[in-house]
């Protein structure tokens, strides 16, 4: 299975998510890549990502045969408040953020190996309310980059309802995804995904475990998991495929791993997913 964006770009219904991997980020790439994974979600923002080990693993699962267009491979533009500090940042801090966002962009597909990306991601607005003219400027130099072929695809990540719709008003090209923390407290992130879907944009899920310990817990998804033979992870992941949600997970451990991935070998009801979808509302 697959999905695609409004721009025929497809991804996997799954992606492996890299932050806080850190020294283990190359190992657990190849192991990823290696159990089935064929998408990969990382960022130049050496605090919480280490992209340039994800270069290492790409590297690695190259000479073992796995070429570079058989992966779908995302990162993100971080812009400072992001990036821990001035001397973290992979661009020149003091620069416009038209240079900022090409100084990242280059640095990115230095340490990736490749001379593009599938997903470029504004990794989020500079402010909790609204856009600033800098995150304006940062999107439209994200636009020249996919007219330039130096990414397939744009997003943006960790946006509110009323950010995205912002960004729509004076966006050129819409993003082609949008990356959140989903919390099932929040409708699973529903004002978002009903604009994503209204406007034809793949909505990426992540923390859907770590975020839901309410969903996790319920009786009726465990229930599930008993009726289908599956693991209540998988469950959850199902739900967000079924509803056309692009997971994220970041799993360290194969027997995991393999088991999200099969996560799409059973159906949840159109009844299972209601249910799902209201569950602690």
């Amino acid at each position: 299975m697959s999905l695609t964006t409004y721009n025929d770009v497809k991804a996997p219904d799954l992606m492996y998510g890299t932050a806080w991997k850190k020294d283990a980020t190359t190992d657990l790439v190849r192991l990823a890549v290696e159990t089935g994974f064929t998408a990969i979600d990382t960022a130049n923002q050496i605090i919480h990502y280490n992209e340039e080990k994800v270069g290492d693993a790409l590297y690695f699962l190259k000479e073992k045969g796995i070429e570079r267009d058989m992966l779908f491979l995302q990162t993100k533009f971080t812009s400072l408040g992001g990036q821990g500090g001035a001397d973290n940042a992979p661009y020149d801090a003091s620069a416009d953020a038209a240079t900022q966002v090409r100084q990242s962009m280059e640095s990115s597909l230095k340490h990736l190996r490749t001379d593009y990306v599938d997903s470029y991601v504004l990794h989020g607005p500079e402010m909790r309310i609204g856009l600033t003219p800098y995150d304006l400027a940062v999107w439209s130099t994200m636009e020249e980059l996919l007219a330039e072929g130096k990414t397939r695809s744009i997003g943006v990540s960790n946006v509110s309802a009323e950010q995205l719709e912002l960004l729509l008003k004076h966006a050129s090209k819409k993003p082609a995804f949008v990356q959140n923390r989903c919390f099932a407290v929040n409708g699973w992130d529903k004002p978002v995904r009903d604009i994503c879907t209204r406007e034809g944009i793949i909505y990426q899920g992540f923390s859907l475990l770590t975020a839901n310990p309410q969903a996790i817990d319920h009786h009726f998804v465990r229930e599930l998991a008993d009726k289908h033979g599956a693991t209540v992870p998988q469950v959850i992941f199902r739900f967000c495929t079924q509803i056309g949600m692009l997971p994220l997970t970041g799993t360290t451990r194969k027997e995991h791993m393999k088991q999200d991935l099969d996560c799409v070998k059973f159906d949840l009801s159109a009844d299972d997913i209601e249910r799902i979808e209201s569950i602690v509302l």
